[in-house]
């Protein structure tokens, strides 16, 4: 078996400069060069997973195929190397404790006294290494989130400082990724807190071999080596990260400057090939050269980017397969009415109605997905959006006024969507849903099964709890809305649409998580075009 590699990103000064961008540049970059990796986020917080975490905290919550709930970083992970993710690939400092504290309860310890080290610590390296004895790697690539300062990192710094040591030189690195912020009153960039960050690190016994810098204004060699001289670091191993106009250019942009070079030199690879980037610059060309805009609204509650990062992402990878550059319009749902329906939604040439839980916003979703299934205007509803597409169909079509979901009126005559059996005797919240990758078989002719290309079964990933009520289907089939997509085993409905209109299509489960960069998801692609034609 080969000897794993083992890359460590932390960052300094700053949080939200993008460590998961990088990191996922340089998996992309190793892939390229024909190497197995994989990318894995050790976040330090003390929640288990993102799973109840408010979007507003961070961001939407991605769940891999296994079905976990993780940290949006993954979805990075895996747009731009088409790798699979599974619960291996996140961890949190809950995880780690709670897997510490349930063995000592359990008396593995034999009576000792439990400490950060060297037991947190150990189940760190544990972990880090987890990966590597499941698949035959190449490198392993950890992010660990959160800044140098933080004092919720400090049991990894300490586990990633003990495995340099454990593993060598040759097969562990660090990447500190740093801020060089530009003061425009003096007209100049300051590398003091890049300097400082480093020293902080140093002093917890790591050396980082290389620097990536995040800027927004060119460093001139001069800053470079400055740096370099500071940080105890090569100048060829200090590299910058400008600000790009999308975050697809940054592994095109770490390969023109070395990152990967520097790194497998450092790490004793000789480097026999050159990346093998035609594909990934073929996408950036046609980005490039798609100029015409299509304008899709979101009808959601968070107005925030993150909330939906996911589907911005696999939005844009259609509208560039489709030579179409997509502009996504948040239309906030809470504001929605009846009066002024028209107004939010016009210059709009589809609408996705986006997922989520609770109350707040759905009545707008409802009005909203009426206004678009009686004008055919292109509609995609996504989990809860598929759910007020249903709720919408029987009040206004079936006529039953008061129809609604049991999470949102427990007391409703017309239950269209229902909680699953399953789901009826949980009672904890965190990572309890239905999660993860289930089938789905096709109804032949249908839209959707023209979009997956003809493909009887389907597995998608889901994330809910609650679905169409079956005892409706054969209503709502009668009726014009036909149900195309079903769960094979549990014979649940995971996708409706409407035949007769341009492109109005539900889905119980999340297609965004499954669209890469090379491998644009088919309903997405496939939704992107009826924009385009209406």
């Amino acid at each position: 078996m080969k000897e794993t590699k083992y890359i460590f990103i932390t960052g300094g000064v700053t949080s939200s400069l993008g460590k998961g961008i990088i990191s996922a540049s340089l998996g992309n970059l190793l892939q390229a060069r024909g190497y197995k990796i994989t990318i894995q986020k050790f976040d330090p917080y003390i929640n288990i997973d993102p799973g109840t975490l408010n979007p507003y905290e961070h961001g939407e919550c991605y769940v891999t195929a296994d079905g976990m709930e993780t940290d949006l970083d993954l979805g990075h992970y895996e747009r731009f190397t088409g790798i699979e993710t599974t619960r291996d690939n996140s961890v949190t400092t809950g995880r780690i404790y709670l897997s510490v504290i349930e063995r000592e309860r359990r008396g593995d310890y034999l009576g000792k006294t439990i400490q950060v080290v060297p037991h947190i610590t150990d189940e760190i390296k544990r972990r880090i290494l987890l990966n590597a004895t499941k698949q035959d790697l190449d490198f392993v690539i950890t992010e660990i989130g959160g800044t140098i300062g933080d004092i919720e990192s400090q049991p990894f710094l300490e586990a990633i400082r003990q495995l340099r040591w454990e593993l060598g030189s040759e097969r562990t690195l660090n990447v500190h990724l740093t801020f060089v912020p530009y003061l425009a009153a003096a007209g100049e960039l300051k590398t003091k807190p890049t300097q400082t960050s480093v020293k902080q690190l140093q002093g917890f016994g790591i050396q980082p071999e290389v620097l990536v810098l995040r800027t927004e204004h060119d460093l001139n060699d001069d800053i470079r080596r400055k740096v370099a001289h500071f940080c105890n670091v090569d100048v060829e191993a200090v590299i910058q990260s400008q600000d790009l106009p999308s975050i697809y250019e940054v592994p095109m942009n770490m390969m023109r400057q070395g990152l990967d070079a520097v790194i497998l030199k450092k790490m004793g690879v000789s480097q026999q090939k050159a990346p093998e980037m035609a594909p990934w610059q073929a996408f950036l060309e046609r980005r490039e050269h798609a100029t015409e805009v299509v304008r899709i609204g979101l009808v959601g509650k968070y107005d925030l980017q993150d909330a939906y990062k996911s589907i911005l992402e696999s939005l844009a990878h259609a509208g560039t397969y489709n030579e179409r550059k997509v502009k996504a319009v948040f239309v906030n749902s809470e504001q929605i009415t009846r009066e002024n329906i028209t107004e939010k939604l016009q210059g709009l040439a589809g609408v996705v109605i986006c997922p989520g839980f609770g109350t707040r916003g759905i009545e707008g979703k409802i009005i909203a997905a009426e206004y678009t299934r009686t004008h055919d205007i292109p509609t995609f509803g996504i989990c809860l959006g598929m759910q007020m597409m249903v709720i919408e169909f029987a009040r206004n079509v079936l006529g039953y006024r008061d129809a609604n979901s049991n999470e949102m009126d427990p007391e409703t005559p017309h239950n269209v969507i229902d909680m699953m059996e399953e789901q009826k005797n949980v009672t904890q919240m965190g990572g309890t849903m239905r999660l993860g990758s289930y089938e789905c078989e096709l109804v032949e002719g249908s839209k959707v099964w023209l979009a997956y290309g003809r493909r009887k079964c389907i597995k998608e990933r889901h994330r809910h709890r609650y679905e169409l009520n079956n005892s409706y289907q054969e209503e709502f089939e009668h009726h014009g809305m036909k149900c195309v997509g079903i769960n094979p085993s549990a014979h649940l409905v995971e996708i409706v649409e409407l035949p007769d209109r341009k492109w109005y299509i539900g889905t119980q489960f999340h297609p965004e998580y499954s669209s890469t960069v090379l491998h644009p998801h088919p309903l997405f692609m496939s939704f992107v075009q009826a924009c385009i034609k209406s």
